[in-house]
């Protein structure tokens, strides 16, 4: 190479060619507060134009030290042995719907906030992955059990007769439970005894709940904690995009009612 040539190049500023590319990663991943992976950035990036694969916005991402949060293993277990009624897996780990309020599937979770227990009793809707009901409660007992339905029954439709899956907790073995179930037209479902992928859409969202607003993070409060459980959760119905649905569950199913 000759010396003019060499002295021109090492003057000539070198073009970033996906310097655009980074800073709309970058503003993805602090909007989303470090819960999006390579592939919901990806998502976004071609809901905005951006012509680009997932090999390239994973490569971008490491060189930008951007790294979606990680799942840990921690689960409550609510079963204290046959005290009621056990029902058939039904569901068979067939989590696909056709419609909404086809299938349902609920769980219980807790976190440890300042010395206290939290406890979520949420409803999924495995059409969309919804949460349509849910509640939250600093004992697991059977009014939070009631709350949680009767959030449920105010979104049931009149000719809705849905198959509703958990695992064999003692609150879905209680006679009352299963009476309300009864009562709306509703068919009950159990994993069976120690199969906890037969309920794995929920403890999909379970894990990927606490990775993305609990593990790492800090609450002043069991109410700031319980505030922000509620924030969440709006923010996974309305906003998070699925990277089955390439939207969020509430866009999907609307989407779905317009088609």
């Amino acid at each position: 190479m000759a010396r003019s040539t060499y002295y021109y190049y090492l003057k000539k500023p070198i073009k970033d060619k996906y310097k655009n590319e980074k800073q709309e990663i970058v503003d993805i991943f602090n909007t989303h507060k470090g819960r999006y992976g390579y592939r919901r950035v990806l998502n976004v990036m071609r809901s905005k134009g951006y012509a680009i694969n997932h090999k390239t916005v994973l490569k971008l991402m490491k060189l930008l030290g951007l790294k979606g949060k990680q799942r840990k293993n921690e689960k409550y277990h609510s079963y204290k042995g046959e005290v009621g009624k056990i029902a058939d897996n039904l569901l068979k780990r067939d989590f696909k719907a056709d419609k909404p309020f086809e299938k349902l599937t609920t769980d219980i979770t807790q976190f440890k906030i300042c010395n206290t227990k939290v406890y979520l009793s949420p409803v999924m809707d495995l059409f969309n992955r919804e949460i349509v009901s849910y509640s939250i409660s600093l004992r697991p007992n059977l009014e939070q059990i009631r709350e949680m339905l009767n959030g449920l029954f105010k979104k049931l439709p009149d000719d809705a007769a849905p198959l509703f899956h958990s695992d064999q907790g003692w609150q879905y073995q209680h006679s009352e439970y299963q009476r309300l179930l009864s009562e709306h037209n509703i068919t009950q479902s159990m994993s069976r005894k120690g199969n906890c992928m037969d309920n794995g859409a929920m403890e999909n969202f379970f894990g990927r709940l606490k990775v993305e607003m609990f593990y790492g993070e800090k609450f002043d409060s069991v109410n700031s904690f319980i505030e922000e459980l509620n924030e969440y959760i709006y923010y996974y119905n309305n906003e998070r995009i699925s990277s089955k649905l390439k939207m969020s569950p509430v866009q999907y199913r609307t989407h779905f009612h317009i088609i």
